[in-house]
């Protein structure tokens, strides 16, 4: 997630650094685009997810290895006045995370290594609304933050699996809602709009299956565990 956030500063420093944006007059590109009503575009994207754990019992941490993913999506924007839009952004996100279980989960249990992870591979299809709350226009660029509710399936949750960690299969909920909250910069371009953004994204409801066992080592000491992410997305209007 750190690196990702560094990938996005050094971008976004780059382009308002570039050509001296906010101290010179510049000629303006694609004057008359917010003006439209309704516009369309694309995103493509890298995300990090995480899990925010609340415990039975004190207990080690569960440690999250979790990777650097991707998205790809589209993009339907509604212009409500000259600093508010609606946006609609369906995408489809890829990302893995490893669960790393300590030792003591399992005391009085006999336990092989491979018990100790579990891997949670998630395709989530993303369905987010959004508000954006624009700045004026400073010459070739347009701050903005935005934020919003989204709904995600997750095709690689298991849910409907009836093996559960005994088994090998870690489970998860199909259905998961979220809250949004990040910022952005439009950058007006000669033939194009090109978006840079990061957002924060934080689960609503508890997305773990427990096992049959309610004393299972690997779900038994879970109160709720919810998805929390980065997004950083890069849109082409």
């Amino acid at each position: 997630m750190k690196k990702i956030l560094i990938v996005f500063v050094v971008l976004l420093s780059c382009n308002l650094s570039f050509g001296q944006l906010f101290t010179k007059k510049k000629v303006i590109n694609l004057e008359n685009m917010d003006k439209k009503i309704l516009s369309y575009g694309y995103f493509l994207g890298f995300n990090s997810y995480d899990f925010k754990f609340e415990y039975e019992r004190d207990l080690e941490d569960i440690l999250v290895d979790n990777t650097t993913g991707f998205q790809v999506g589209l993009v339907g924007d509604l212009r409500i006045n000259n600093h508010l839009n609606l946006r609609f952004e369906p995408g489809v996100y890829f990302t893995t995370r490893n669960l790393r279980y300590d030792e003591s989960y399992f005391a009085g249990q006999s336990f092989n290594p491979s018990d100790l992870v579990r891997e949670t591979k998630s395709t989530y299809i993303h369905l987010p609304l959004l508000l954006k709350f624009s700045t004026n226009r400073i010459n070739n660029i347009r701050p903005f933050i935005v934020g919003g509710i989204s709904t995600a399936l997750n095709l690689a949750s298991n849910e409907q699996n009836p093996d559960d960690n005994s088994a090998g299969q870690f489970r998860m909920t199909s259905n998961n809602y979220f809250y949004e909250i990040g910022f952005g910069i439009d950058l007006y371009l000669l033939y194009f709009k090109f978006t840079p953004s990061i957002r924060g994204v934080f689960a609503i409801n508890d997305e773990i299956i427990r096992d049959v066992d309610p004393n299972s080592p690997w779900t038994g000491n879970i109160t709720s565990m919810k998805t929390r992410g980065v997004f950083i997305n890069f849109t082409f209007r």
